[in-house]
């Protein structure tokens, strides 16, 4: 049994370019939709190790009555950089060891955003990202998405 076909397969052009425009609208709006949920992941880590960290502090407190060292100035909590999140973190006591000061400054994907928090648990978001907020900082919270 012998057959020919009258028409070719495959694809036509029209239809290759209806596609290529389709995926390139979706990646349109999927790569910057996936480069903001990276970095408010990033941020959110960020203010969770803080709000961490502050808890620690305070147990520190309980059990020695001074945030320092050894009674000194040193935090007793020596700074570090997570890599997970991309942010370095750095503590600072002060009076006589009765206050402390923890700051989040990001780097990589992270960059432009900086948060404190205190012994008070004064929430401070420093800085963020061009583009992030379009109204002055709040006093009191951290912002971690667009727009804040």
């Amino acid at each position: 049994m012998s057959g020919t076909y009258d028409h070719a397969s495959g694809f036509t052009l029209v239809e290759l370019v209806a596609v290529v425009a389709i995926v390139g609208l979706l990646a349109a709006f999927a790569i910057p939709a996936w480069g903001d949920h990276v970095t408010r992941a990033s941020a959110s880590a960020a203010t969770g190790l803080l709000k961490e960290l502050r808890a620690r502090m305070e147990q520190r407190y309980a059990d020695n009555r001074s945030y320092a060292s050894g009674g000194g100035a040193a935090c007793a909590i020596p700074d570090f950089n997570d890599a997970d999140s991309g942010f370095a973190f750095v503590c600072t006591t002060a009076t006589a060891g009765q206050a402390f000061t923890w700051t989040a400054t990001g780097s990589g994907r992270g960059a432009g955003f900086v948060y404190r928090i205190d012994e008070a648990g004064m929430e401070t978001t420093v800085s963020v990202r061009s583009g992030w907020t379009a109204t002055a900082m709040p006093a009191s919270r951290f912002i971690i998405k667009r727009g804040g």
